[in-house]
């Protein structure tokens, strides 16, 4: 039986946090492969505006190219609407049968506000990443028991810094891949 780890998100851009945390729980977890998938529209960033789903794409399948156990998913950008996660586990669980659903510490805290939290447990393990940076936070809730808490590692990084970097000329070197950051550069992304 495959096991797999599904870690979704905007991916605008993907970074070097989020490759380290993936590697990091594909060794801890003992998963086969982890499946990123970036989404169309985030139900919870409903008014932030994203690039291109193309561009995001092609910048995620360029960051994992040499991580053979790493693979990408187009299933929500197909979608081309709102993504649920539910929707994708539904779909993943047709091709998988042991799924871990990679969630950060911040997504616990508000999952309760996720389409249909309580089928996303039945059908998937939860598993949550947590930073050492979130020790501090004791937040529990109906959810936390039931998630396998991970404790990962943690690389101050955000793709909104990265995109003020690129719009303010500065460099992005050791914060993406050198594919990542040469197609940002040449698509003029983040201007």
């Amino acid at each position: 039986m495959e096991r797999v780890g599904i870690f979704g998100g905007t991916f605008d851009p993907i970074h070097i946090g989020h490759l380290i945390t993936a590697q990091s729980l594909l060794e801890i977890r003992k998963l086969d492969k982890i499946i990123f998938i970036p989404c169309f529209i985030s139900p919870h960033k409903l008014l932030t505006q994203n690039s291109d789903p193309q561009h995001r794409l092609e910048i995620v399948k360029l960051s994992i190219q040499y991580q053979k156990q790493f693979a990408c998913s187009e299933i929500e950008l197909n979608r081309k609407d709102v993504s649920f996660t539910i929707d994708t586990v539904r779909e993943l669980k047709k091709q998988y049968d042991y799924i871990d659903l990679i969630i950060g510490f911040d997504n616990l805290i508000v999952f309760d506000t996720w389409k249909e939290p309580d089928e996303l447990f039945k059908l998937t393990h939860v598993v949550v990443m947590k930073r050492i940076i979130d020790k501090g936070i004791e937040y529990k809730h109906q959810y936390y028991e039931m998630a396998t808490i991970i404790k990962t590692p943690y690389v101050e990084l955000s793709s909104s810094y990265i995109r003020k970097r690129v719009r303010h000329n500065l460099h992005i070197d050791f914060m993406v891949t050198h594919a990542a950051k040469k197609y940002i550069l040449q698509n003029n992304l983040y201007r």
